[in-house]
Order: C-alpha cells, then structure tokens, then sequence
C-alpha cells in the first residue's frame, strides 16, 4: 500500500547529568568525561530487533580470589592517597579508577566526587566513608563487591550522596540503608535475586532506578513511596508479575526480557505522566489482559513484541509508537485503534510494527487509512 513505508527507528534523548551552578562543579565534570573510561549510560526510546537495547562493555574480572584490603589508615582529612589522582584545580574530585585496587584508600573530608570504578575491590569495610560526609557522586562501578563483604552502614553517614554507581559487581542484595537524598541507584549487572517492600523506603528524592540483568523474580510494592521516581529499568530479570503499585511520577518503565504473562486492569492509570512502557520478549497473553490495559492517554510509547499476543490490544488514540511483531497476532482490528472512524476521530499512531505475526497483508480493513492517517510506517 501508497501508506506503509519502510520502518525508521525514532529515539527521544531525555537524559541529562544534572543542572551544575559552580564553575568548580563544571570543571571537574568536563575534566571526568575526557578521562573517563567507564561506559556512558544513555536510556533512550529505543526499538532494536537484534541486539540488547543496552550495550555495556566491561574488563572482564580475573579468575583469582582478590586479596583483602587493608584497614583504612588514618591520614590527613586534605591529602590525596598516593594510589589516586587528585586534581589541584578540582580540590573536590578524587580519580581512583582503572588502576588494579583491591581495596578501598582513605578518602579524604573535602571530597564531594569519588571514583573507584574499573579496579578489583571485592569489599568495603565498615566506616569506609565516615570521613567523607559530603560525598554527592560515588562511582563503584566494575568492581567485585559482595553483598557479603560491605560493612551493614557504609552509606549511613552519606546525607549528601546524590548518585550511586555499583553496577556489574556480586551484589545479592540492595545496599541498605541508603541515604534519603539519593537521586539514582545504579544496580545493574549484579545478583540481586528480591527487593523487599521496604529496601527502597525513605528514598523520596529517587529519580532514576536501574536494576536491569539481575535475577530478581519479586519487587512487591517497593517503587509505591518513591514519590520523584521518573525511571525505573527493571529489564532482564526473572519477573513474572508487574510491580505492585508505580508511582505517579513515573514516565519510562522497562521491563523487557521478563516473564511476566498478565497485567491487572487500570495497572497504567496510577501513573498519568507515563510515556515509555517497553514489555518486549515477556510471556503476554490477551487473556492476560483487560480491555483498557493500554488505553492510557499518556502514553507515547509502547512496544510489545515478542510475546503471545493474538489480537492487537486496544490502544489510546494519543499513542504515537507501537511494537508488536513477533508476536501470534491473526487479524488487524481497526478498533484497536480507533472506536469510532470518521473525519474528526484518528489515531495518532506514526509507527505501527505487526511483521512476524500471523496476519496477512490483504487484511488490512479498508477504512485503516482513514483511521491511522498520520502513519508513516505499517509494517505487516
């Protein structure tokens, strides 16, 4: 058909390090992303049909047990440690990555940005930070950290830590207890298996969640009291429910490469700000699903491909994307997408993907030009 074109994958880059009214703030950050050599994160509308839609590239860890570190040492709260780089024009920042440690070195009091990624820590003892209140940025990231192996309070005294890195390392379990100033947990690429109710309580000021490529089959009503929380990747687990309760605040939900095979009704509705819901390669069934699962005015986004789905599930007109190939769908019904076709009624939709289903092209209902007007890709 004249309408259907070849597909163009469209991406909204939303991310941001944050807002930096200091010029010291502004140096060291500038001064981090040349030297850096950690992987950047970038969490953006994405469609891939082939690759993981994150792509991470770590050292791999060696095979030999690393030795343990020594007792923090007590040391001048304002001299650098001989193992790190500390930069005389950013007094607040202290490079300590990518340089073999095996355990953590004295942090001194003025430090505000810490960096321990890329080494082989396996452990941090407690009191760790006690020294270092003011932290706001803690990078340990690509390390060997074990739940097992860090003190129960090391980040008790942290009332200023905003960002916590300790993706890829052997965590089982969400450090605990965190502090209520936290703006992005980092935990991807761990072991973590459950998140209690209450691992995440208090931490009202949490914007960005990033849990995804752990083990965890149970989040129970966790992200229900994280009243700032825009963000919250939870794919590749092993899910086999939706969490109970989002947050209003909510605006992308990742939760592909799970096993989740049904969602409850009005399950979107609590979160009016919604724009991103990617459930891609679960185990969803229309029996699963209510009428009105999708029919969330927010929602811009909604990519549903590779489940089990028979039928195209009933989407709002507002609904600008929509991915549903790979899935067992037989017949294109048109009021899946509008419920009344006429001149003034359409559907938004501009990209509509059913190829890898079970329909045939010449099902396409004569009206569906009409009711998906602003379409500029169909493929069937």
């Amino acid at each position: 058909m004249p309408w259907a074109t070849v597909l163009i994958l469209a991406g909204l880059c939303g991310a941001s390090l944050g807002q930096y009214n200091e010029e010291e703030d502004l140096a060291w950050l500038q001064y981090y992303l040349r030297q850096s050599r950690a992987s950047s994160y970038s969490y953006v509308p994405y469609y891939e049909e082939e690759n993981p839609p994150y792509a991470y590239s770590y050292p791999s860890a060696p095979d030999t047990e690393p030795e343990p570190g020594p007792e923090p040492q007590q040391a001048p709260s304002w001299r650098c440690p001989q193992e790190c780089d500390c930069p005389p024009n950013f007094s607040s920042a202290m490079y300590c990555d990518t340089r073999g440690l095996r355990y953590l070195p004295f942090v001194p009091s003025r430090m505000k940005y810490v960096y321990f990624q890329n080494n082989l820590i396996a452990a941090i003892q407690e009191g760790a930070f006690d020294n270092a209140t003011e932290l706001e940025w803690l990078a340990l990231h690509n390390n060997q950290i074990s739940s097992e192996k860090m003190g129960r309070r090391v980040f008790g005294k942290l009332q200023n830590l905003e960002r916590l890195y300790m993706n890829n390392n052997n965590l089982t379990r969400l450090p605990s207890p965190l502090p209520r100033s936290l703006r992005e947990l980092h935990l991807s690429y761990n072991q973590i298996s459950k998140v209690p109710s209450n691992a995440l309580e208090g931490l009202e000021n949490l914007t960005a969640l990033y849990l995804s490529h752990n083990y965890i089959f149970e989040m129970g009503a966790s992200l229900k009291g994280l009243k700032s929380l825009i963000l919250a990747d939870l794919s590749y687990n092993h899910l086999r429910k939706v969490p109970d309760g989002l947050p209003a605040s909510l605006e992308q939900l990742y939760l592909e490469y799970n096993y989740i095979n049904a969602i409850p009704d009005d399950y979107f509705q609590v979160s009016p700000r919604l724009l991103y819901v990617r459930m891609s390669h679960n185990s969803l069934t229309n029996q699963g699903l209510s009428t009105n699962t999708f029919n969330s005015s927010s929602i811009l986004e909604l990519d549903l491909s590779y489940n089990r789905l028979q039928k195209i599930p009933r989407v709002n007109t507002n609904l600008e994307n929509l991915y549903l190939q790979g899935n067992q769908i037989n017949e294109f019904s048109i009021s899946s997408f509008c419920s009344v076709v006429d001149v003034m009624n359409y559907s938004r939709l501009q990209v509509l993907r059913l190829d890898g289903n079970e329909i045939k092209r010449n099902a396409v209902p004569p009206d569906a030009p009409l009711c998906l007007r602003r379409a500029t890709v169909i493929e069937i």
